[in-house]
Parts: C-alpha cells; structure tokens; sequence
C-alpha cells in the first residue's frame, strides 16, 4: 500500500496547478466623501486586462467601489 501513495504523492507535487494564477493590479474609489483605493486581486479565467476590468468591476461595485484603471496584470 506504501508503495502506491509515495508515486501518487510525487506526481501530485510535480504536476503543479493546470493554469498559472493571474493577478491583476487596480485603482478605484469611493465617492462622497472621496477615497482613493490601489488594490490587487486574482483573476479567473482569461489573464488580460479586459476580462480583470470586467470581473474587477462587478466585485468593487459589490463593495460600493468604482474601478478606475487595471494597471497591470500578470501570471504567477
């Protein structure tokens, strides 16, 4: 049984994730009074600056935020 765990554990470890996570640089704020915000989040899916400005939106907008700008984006 010890001997079919340790080859399952390696391959495991050696496979890694199937897809690099993407972080996403951004600014956003809140209005009256006016707060300014500089903020990084992972991103799903797709690792541009469209698809984080289109996830970033929904989720700042759940925070009562509005985002500005995706200043970067980039794979880990």
């Amino acid at each position: 049984m010890m001997k079919t765990l340790i080859p399952l554990a390696l391959v495991a470890l050696m496979a890694g994730p199937a897809s690099a996570a993407c972080l996403a640089e951004y600014k956003a704020k809140r209005d009256n009074p006016l707060e300014l915000f500089y903020g990084t989040a992972k991103i799903n899916g797709a690792c541009t600056k469209a698809a984080a400005s289109a996830q970033l939106s929904r989720k700042l907008k759940a925070e009562g935020l509005t985002l500005l700008k995706v200043l970067s984006v980039s794979k880990q």
